[in-house]
């Protein structure tokens, strides 16, 4: 029996990702245009923004991109030391998913483990003063693979027969 991953599962896996790394320092999601950089930011900061879900037979691709970004100083002494370090965030989330069969979480309530995949080469894309604020930082789209069963005895309608 296939243990289905949901849209929530990903985003809790993704995030706590962020949380538990010791370089970021503030981790969110959603659309990144109600993003408010401005309010409360801490840096560096991590942000997942959804994008598409591909269906195909026995599992889910759901693609988020990612984004790293930390503040650089008004002169922009630093960018370049910023880059560097958010660039290694980066590499740093992609293993965890390119070291095989990874993000193996215990499902205590099924007993079995979860597992994640991916199976793509990644690019990873620089970005400097794109935001209203001074940050820098890079953007890279993770495509996450999971099983799905498609199992159409949990469909929330009724079980009469059609057609009769």
């Amino acid at each position: 029996m296939v243990n289905n991953k949901t849209y929530n599962n990903l985003i809790d896996t993704l995030e706590q990702l962020g949380v538990n790394h010791y370089q970021i320092q503030q981790v969110s999601s959603g659309d990144i245009f109600e993003m408010d950089l401005e309010k409360n930011t801490l840096y560096p900061l991590m942000h997942i923004v959804p994008q598409t879900v591909v269906a195909s037979q026995g599992q889910f691709t759901f693609n988020f991109q990612v984004f790293i970004m930390d503040l650089v100083e008004p002169d922009e002494s630093n960018e370049q030391e910023v880059l560097s370090d958010c660039l290694s965030i980066c590499t740093d989330i992609i293993a965890t998913f390119k070291s095989g069969e990874s993000l193996f979480k215990y499902n205590a309530q099924h007993g079995e483990e979860e597992k994640y995949f991916v199976d793509n080469d990644f690019t990873i894309e620089p970005f400097t003063e794109r935001f209203d604020n001074a940050v820098s930082g890079w953007t890279f789209t993770i495509p996450i693979i999971v099983e799905q069963d498609f199992n159409s005895c949990n469909i929330p309608q009724p079980t009469t027969s059609i057609g009769k």
